[in-house]
């Protein structure tokens, strides 16, 4: 059995809860052995140039996301599988309280994640609507799986509370902890910079669960991202944040004029 037997009931209890929002800690999540050989099956940084994106803005920087799965090793897939199977929805949904959790094949923003040192995920919030599946975000599930991991490389997962002004949990990404937390949009989360030595790299997997209805919360809005400073960082929050929108939105608008004068040239070689 790749995921260990669940306490169903505690694991029930502390998600419902936890605070600043529903959330869970699951050490020893898998068979450890299973552990130790996924782990060992993740590519090098380098390596996962090739097979994924990689981030290099402002809020998101030194990031690799490996999301198609045909280019997992043979050990991810395992994992990948294992995390998708009925079973453990079933598992998600009594330990949650949430029904008709469906598992994401596609892997949106999530699958194979390799940080390198000085790589940062800031504050936010997720994306809570995915189009192509016409679905509702619901969960996040983050499998840490580095085998060696000092405190003093940061890396942690960061919750924090609905105003961004105080970190109220830090969780070490050591090999086989899993994190569980609800998507809402008070569930502000982000990852500490990553001091790791050099050839080193901070290796997780994500799996993000959905619904086919909204959250009882829902605005009615659907939205990408959405990122905050944390307190300390003024020179991001008042500068290199709002300059990042703006170029973002100067792309956008050379798109939808490129799209559209390729629309016009069709129209005028009918």
């Amino acid at each position: 059995m790749l995921i260990t037997p669940l306490d169903r009931e505690r694991l029930r209890e502390q998600f419902l809860t936890a605070k600043p929002f529903p959330h869970v800690v699951l050490d020893n999540f898998l068979d450890p052995a299973a552990a130790a050989r996924i782990a060992s099956a993740y590519p090098t940084f380098e390596q996962a140039r090739a097979l994924g994106d990689e981030f290099k803005g402002v809020n998101e920087h030194g990031k690799i996301q490996v999301t198609d799965a045909a280019r997992f090793p043979a050990a991810v897939q395992e994992l990948n599988a294992a995390l998708g199977s009925a079973a453990f929805l079933a598992d998600l949904a009594y330990i949650t309280g949430i029904e008709g959790l469906l598992y994401d094949a596609s892997l949106a923003g999530g699958g194979m994640h390799v940080t390198g040192p000085r790589g940062r995920l800031d504050v936010h919030v997720d994306f809570n609507y995915l189009a192509s599946q016409k679905t509702y975000r619901r969960l996040n599930l983050l499998l840490y799986l580095n085998p060696e991991w000092a405190d003093s490389w940061g890396g942690g997962v960061e919750l924090w509370d609905e105003r961004v002004t105080r970190c109220e949990r830090r969780v070490a990404p050591i090999l086989n902890r899993c994190v569980l937390f609800e998507t809402s949009e008070r569930s502000f989360h982000g990852v500490e910079e990553v001091r790791c030595p050099p050839g080193m790299v901070r290796q997780s997997f994500a799996v993000y669960y959905y619904t086919e209805q909204p959250p009882a919360d829902y605005r009615g809005v659907d939205h990408t991202t959405i990122f905050r400073a944390r307190p300390d960082e003024k020179l991001k929050r008042y500068v290199l944040m709002p300059a990042e929108r703006a170029l973002r939105e100067v792309r956008a608008q050379g798109q939808r004029v490129r799209r559209a004068r390729e629309k016009l040239t069709r129209l005028v070689a009918r």
